[in-house]
C-alpha cells in the first residue's frame, strides 16, 4: 500500500487529503481517502492518483482575423498522460477567420475523445 498526499483545488479551502492506494493487475486502486472535508475532494483526489485529468488551454494560428493567435481549450479534461499528444496536434493547426466562440477546432484531439473549441471571437 502507498498513500499519496493530494491538495484538493476545487474549491478555495485546498484540503491536503490523504490517499491510500495500491497497484492491483497494473491498475491503481484507492483503499481509503482521509481530510477531505466535502465529497468533491474526496473525489477529486481519488481521480487524481488513479487517473489525472486537466483541461488543455493553448492557442493556433489564425488567418485573416484582428489578431496572429486564437485562444482554445479543450471541452472537458483530457487524461494529463496525453497532454504532449494533444499539444503535438494543437501546434499543426490554422484556423482561418471568422470564428466564433465555442466553435470545434479539433475534433477527438490525439484520440482522446475531446473536441478543443475556440474560447473567443477571431
Amino acid at each position: 500500500m502507498q498513500t499519496t498526499n493530494v491538495t484538493c483545488v476545487i474549491c478555495p479551502k485546498g484540503c491536503n487529503i490523504e490517499v491510500d492506494h495500491e497497484n492491483r493487475d497494473g491498475k491503481e486502486v484507492v483503499l481509503a481517502v482521509r481530510n477531505n472535508k466535502c465529497p468533491r475532494g474526496y473525489k477529486y483526489a481519488s481521480a487524481e492518483v488513479v487517473n489525472p485529468e486537466r483541461v488543455l488551454t493553448s492557442t493556433v494560428r489564425l488567418e485573416g482575423g484582428t489578431y496572429p493567435r486564437l485562444s482554445v481549450k479543450s471541452e472537458y479534461p483530457v487524461p494529463k498522460t496525453s497532454l504532449f499528444d494533444c499539444m503535438r496536434e494543437i501546434r499543426t493547426v490554422s484556423v482561418t477567420s471568422p470564428v466564433k466562440m465555442g466553435d470545434i477546432i479539433i475534433e477527438n484531439v490525439a484520440g482522446t475523445g475531446v473536441n478543443i473549441v475556440a474560447t473567443h471571437n477571431g
